[in-house]
C-alpha cells in the first residue's frame, strides 16, 4: 500500500474514533457546558479508546528564521495526526474554520476536526477540514 493511501486510512480511522468519542461525550453531558469540560472529557474518552491524546498543545508561529511563541494552543492533537478544535458556541462561524486551517498550516498536519458541543444534534456541529 502506498504511503498516501496508508495515511488516508490512518486519518479516517482516527477521525472516526474522535467523532464517536465526541458523540459519547455529548450523549452523556449534553450541550451548554464550557469548552474546557468537553476537552477534558473527550481527551479521557479517546484515551479509553486507546488513542494517544495531547491537550492544549502549543503551536509556535514561524516567521522567516524566527520561531515565536505567540500563545496559540490547539485543544487536542490525536495520534500526532489530527488536530481537534472544540467549541461551545451558538453556531460555528467562518472564523472557526479559518482558525483550524491556520493551526493545520502552522503545525504541518493535514487533517482537523472542528466540533461544536453546543448543538443538538451534535452531527450539525462537526466539520472535517483537510489541507
Amino acid at each position: 500500500m502506498d504511503k498516501l493511501l496508508e495515511a488516508k486510512y490512518l486519518h479516517a480511522g482516527i477521525t472516526h474514533e474522535i467523532i464517536g468519542g465526541a458523540f459519547e461525550v455529548h450523549r452523556i453531558l449534553g450541550p451548554g457546558l464550557l469548552e474546557s469540560v468537553y476537552r477534558a472529557c473527550l481527551a479521557r474518552e479517546l484515551a479509553i479508546r486507546g488513542l494517544q491524546v495531547r491537550q492544549e498543545v502549543a503551536i509556535p508561529v514561524k516567521f522567516k528564521e524566527f520561531e515565536l511563541d505567540c500563545g496559540y494552543r490547539v485543544d487536542l492533537v490525536v495520534g500526532d495526526a489530527v488536530i481537534v478544535e472544540l467549541k461551545s458556541a451558538e453556531r460555528l462561524l467562518p472564523i472557526h474554520d479559518a482558525q483550524l486551517l491556520t493551526y493545520l498550516k502552522l503545525s504541518n498536519l493535514h487533517v482537523g476536526l472542528l466540533i461544536n458541543f453546543n448543538t443538538a444534534p451534535l452531527r450539525h456541529g462537526i466539520r472535517r477540514l483537510v489541507v
